[in-house]
């Protein structure tokens, strides 16, 4: 794959056809000026649905370059309804936004806030 990546590190979320969601500097930079955020304000738990198109559509924004596709805001709505459902968007987006930061908070990848490490 080249770039330090490894399969794990791609993520893919089927809409029209299985895209890559990815947010490198680029999309994160897009992001946040879409937004008005700051990179510490990003929460994605309390998440409106405009705000879910704007993070799925600056996490797409590569892909599309790479297949020469034009995305465009105003598509997001109608991308989004050929996901097979809302869990699958919000999965993805978050598992996307653990593998751009380093699976910080990704289940499973890291022990909770708290919990103790296994001692033998």
């Amino acid at each position: 794959m080249g770039k330090n990546e490894s399969k794990n590190d791609v993520v893919m979320i089927n809409l029209d056809r299985p895209r890559e969601l990815r947010y490198g500097h680029k999309a994160l930079k897009t992001l946040l000026a879409m937004t008005g955020k700051d990179i510490d304000s990003i929460d994605m738990e309390n998440i409106d649905l405009g705000e879910v198109e704007k993070y799925i559509y600056c996490g797409l924004l590569s892909d599309a370059r790479a297949n020469g596709e034009t995305l465009t805001l105003e598509k997001m709505e109608d991308l989004l309804d050929l996901a097979p459902s809302f869990s699958h968007i919000m999965e993805k987006m978050n598992e996307a936004f653990s593998v751009s930061f380093g699976s910080l908070g990704a289940e499973g990848n890291q022990k909770q806030p708290g919990e103790n490490p296994v001692q033998a």
